[in-house]
């Protein structure tokens, strides 16, 4: 059986989170010799190779399947010392760690996140990794994170999976921008041509609903504007068209100031919550409040 120390765990989260050997040694408070031994003694006991000695560092398939499980241990006792009244080891309060995308972030998920101590009488502080809810899952798989709001219906093997409904986009442009690039009907037709804003290189939805809406592939010029936030102001300005939730975008349409450009073609995009299938009190609390706000959220 492979066998780990609690110390030799707590060192591979640390070497994740500081993404280096020193900044791993600062966190523990050890040197980074000792840091790099703790390693080596891993990578003996399990006979493969854990971490890449790159800058940052990045773990191997194997060390993604033993942080998971680091992750796991941290947790659990974490809740023990809760439940038993003690001090965890970062003065009571469990961090953890989830994957949530950009839209999420930017309409219900912080809702759910500052609801958990009312709700639940559960402190927490939480470590938050954005990424495209098609990628989130990947960060689940790794052992980085506890728990994601992800696109994948199917569960991530040792998690469970729970539906949260469906977060609406619109293809909304400004006025101005209508007038410049589109013609008198401001069709979706003439998008093909128009600049369109992605949020990054991941960001697939405008082109998904240029295609089911026209047949075609979208070849527009791009802007990147990679915040959510910034990605609404730079379609409000008039930069390009681009597909906003709903959440984000129905009162500048009612205001008029943006247009939708195909009331009747919304794109759906459906959210699930995975999270290992772990019995723990702590994720158990955060499972409620985000699935609670998602149902009252999302469609």
């Amino acid at each position: 059986m492979v066998a780990f120390t609690p110390e030799q765990l707590a060192t591979l989260s640390a070497i994740l989170d500081e993404g280096t050997f020193d900044g791993a040694a600062r966190r523990l408070h050890v040197t980074a010799s000792a840091v790099s031994q703790r390693i080596k003694a891993m990578e003996l006991t399990a006979g493969q190779i854990l971490v890449e000695r790159s800058n940052p560092v990045r773990l191997t398939a194997a060390g993604d399947v033993v942080l998971r499980y680091a992750r796991q241990v941290e947790l659990l006792q974490q809740d023990t010392a809760r439940e038993l009244g003690r001090a965890a080891s970062d003065g009571g309060v469990v961090t953890v760690p989830v994957a949530v995308n950009a839209d999420s972030l930017a309409t219900w998920f912080l809702e759910a996140a500052s609801l958990l101590y009312e709700v639940t009488g559960v402190e927490a502080v939480f470590d938050i990794h954005r990424d495209d809810q098609d990628h989130t899952a990947e960060l689940l798989r790794s052992g980085a994170v506890m728990a994601a709001v992800t696109s994948a219906s199917q569960a991530v093997q040792g998690c469970s999976v729970t539906s949260l409904g469906r977060m609406r986009y619109r293809a909304v442009c400004s006025p101005s921008f209508a007038q410049r690039f589109l013609d008198e009907r401001a069709s979706v037709e003439s998008l093909g041509s128009a600049p369109v804003v992605n949020f990054d290189r991941k960001d697939q939805i405008q082109r998904q609903f240029f295609r089911d809406y026209t047949g075609r592939s979208l070849r527009s010029p791009r802007h990147y504007v990679p915040t959510s936030a910034d990605y609404a102001r730079a379609v409000v300005f008039g930069m390009g068209w681009g597909m906003l939730p709903e959440q984000q975008c129905a009162a500048e349409i009612d205001q008029g100031v943006l247009l939708d450009l195909a009331p009747e073609h919304p794109i759906d995009i459906a959210l699930y919550w995975q999270r290992w299938n772990l019995t723990s009190p702590t994720l158990d609390a955060v499972s409620s409040v985000v699935e609670s706000v998602a149902r009252e959220q999302l469609r």
